[in-house]
């Protein structure tokens, strides 16, 4: 069943909370693929109702051409999730729906999560993010809601975010999801040559190289390892690759015992930018 309008959905949930259900979020820009699809699966198992939202948002998009590039395919979506499971809600508003007259994001204290890599590019990106997914928190009501750690720096903003605003939902990160070469799946995927494709798995076997070299490289020698190997790859360009701290994002200079560390990386193919990462 789709839902396009907020009010509906919501009465509806609330009466299924109403007889002590729970509710597990999937929020998506659509362009389903199995990366999503592991999600819903987990969310349909720990929860008795579980929501995808389908839904591409303006306000995180800095970029025009990016949000008008971006794949909108919600037919074929609700195919997925129909073969899936038809017991699944789908809420695919418009955006009149979630905004009203005013798409315009709200401010939010980041504790300094969204002031690197993916903030310095994409200002505002991070504000756009955390108001959709508040939105949809309001709307949808869930117990518990399910991110793809693709997206780890995200992932901290939203728990950042539910701190802050004190909602009452868990957020549940999930496993980066493959396809057999390596190449994290990604809704953009779909915009790549299938040449170019096949040989973007050169950026996750590069982050694992790199994880290799870690133990034994300084962060700084590694960096500029992985600058060199992109060098050399005329079809793609490395926006940029960083070690930080798992925990504040922030980039490190020196390895520590007992900390968690996470390497990102940026890069751009046929005008597609595929981002990806791995815990250190």
């Amino acid at each position: 069943m789709i839902y396009t309008h907020q009010k509906e959905l919501h009465n509806l949930l609330e009466t299924l909370k109403n007889q002590g259900k729970t509710i597990g979020l999937v929020p998506t820009m659509g362009a389903l693929h199995d990366g999503h699809l592991s999600l819903i699966k987990k969310a349909k198992q720990e929860n008795d109702i579980a929501v995808v939202s389908i839904f591409v948002n303006p306000t995180q998009f800095n970029n025009p051409t990016d949000l008008q590039k971006y794949p909108r395919t919600l037919e074929a979506d609700a195919q997925k999730i129909a073969q899936f499971s038809k017991e699944i809600l789908i809420y695919a508003p418009t955006v009149a729906d979630i905004y009203g007259e005013e798409v315009v994001a709200e401010p939010f204290d980041f504790a300094g999560l969204d002031k690197v890599m993916e903030g310095t590019s994409r200002p505002g990106h991070f504000d756009g993010v955390g108001t959709i997914v508040k939105k949809l928190f309001e709307i949808v009501m869930p117990d518990r809601a399910y991110f793809g750690e693709k997206d780890y720096q995200q992932l901290l903003i939203i728990q950042q975010m539910v701190r802050q605003t004190g909602l009452s939902v868990t957020i549940v990160p999930c496993p980066i999801v493959r396809n057999a070469d390596g190449l994290a799946l990604s809704s953009r995927n779909a915009l790549l040559s299938e040449s170019i494709k096949q040989r973007a798995t050169i950026i996750y076997n590069t982050l694992l190289a790199a994880k290799e070299r870690f133990a034994t490289h300084s962060p700084a020698e590694v960096e500029i390892w992985v600058k060199e190997v992109f060098a050399q790859q005329p079809d793609f360009t490395l926006e940029y690759f960083t070690i930080t701290d798992a925990h504040t994002l922030q980039p490190i200079t020196k390895k520590e015992a007992g900390k968690d560390y996470r390497a990102f990386i940026v890069v751009h193919a046929e005008g597609v930018r595929l981002i990806d990462n791995l815990a250190f």
